[in-house]
């Protein structure tokens, strides 16, 4: 098998390359410098010369805040990129992954959106992967779209890293703790990716590490785990006011993925465990 992942320079892009060649899976990955994704000529001649048996597509427009000013950017990217990779996919009869996301729900209530649930997207960013999605699912039929949540890994800016930062710079902050959902790493999220890639379990899937916390619990976790002092006190999403509007509801049912005989992902404690021990020469230069 020949994969193509977009979004190399990524944090999900660079584990799953690295994981399928692990695997003894070719692998090739792209991104900015190999071609635009709005650029279809661009797009097809890639896909054409490498001739993939199968598409990770992840790269994106993943700016959430920048995108409430940049409508047309984030949706050429993020829509009609992916319509770009879809007709290049379907031109060498590759099967394609398609990364997406926990803001194509509205965000509302404290269950557990189901992969069938309607969308509801509340920003721009989440508008733009239902627009993705939808190029995926109407026109592919050999596909896999996983939605996901709050990313971290180690080739990368994320929250995490972030955190660690501010640790190690205050005594104090502040995080808001009515946003909950899981945490994700990409090393276990490109686990499943190459787990799901040589069967043909095609559909929807919601991955994300095991466990619902909220972005106020999961920085004290970091806290505490990285041995920083800084102390971290909860505020609500209204008294931390965003560009683009927030879920608070980001839980994902993962049902799927057992159903499909895919190996459960960590909790999100291991996760990050495993996570800052990547990154420990970050934490303790």
């Amino acid at each position: 098998m020949k994969v193509l992942v977009t979004g190399y320079a990524g944090q999900l892009g660079w584990d799953t390359v690295h994981q399928l060649e692990a695997r003894g899976i070719e692998a090739r990955g792209v991104d900015i410098q190999d071609f635009s994704l709005t650029d279809a000529p661009a797009v097809m001649a890639c896909i054409r010369d490498y001739h993939p048996d199968a598409i990770v597509h992840c790269a994106a427009y993943t700016n959430v805040d920048k995108a409430e000013s940049e409508p047309e950017i984030c949706a050429t990217v993020n829509g009609m990129g992916t319509l770009n990779m879809v007709r290049a996919a379907l031109s060498v009869g590759a099967k394609m992954v398609f990364i997406s996301t926990d803001y194509v729900f509205p965000g509302t209530g404290d269950q557990p959106y189901r992969v069938d649930d309607p969308y509801g997207p509340q920003n721009v960013y989440g508008m733009s992967k239902v627009q993705g999605e939808d190029a995926v699912r109407s026109l592919m039929t050999r596909f896999f779209i996983l939605r996901t949540s709050w990313v971290f890994g180690k080739n990368g800016r994320n929250f995490v890293r972030t955190m660690l930062r501010l640790g190690q710079e205050k005594k104090e902050i502040r995080v808001v703790n009515d946003q909950i959902g899981s945490p994700t790493y990409t090393q276990d999220l490109a686990r499943v990716i190459c787990d799901l890639l040589p069967t043909e379990k095609y559909g929807i899937y919601h991955v994300r590490n095991e466990g619902f916390i909220s972005w106020f619990d999961f920085a004290t976790m970091i806290m505490e785990k990285a041995g920083l002092p800084c102390r971290v006190l909860p505020v609500s999403s209204a008294e931390y006011p965003t560009p683009a509007r927030r879920p608070l509801n980001s839980r994902l049912d993962g049902s799927r993925l057992a159903e499909a005989g895919i190996r459960p992902m960590p909790t999100v404690e291991d996760a990050l465990t495993r996570y800052l021990e990547e990154i420990r020469d970050e934490i303790h230069p």
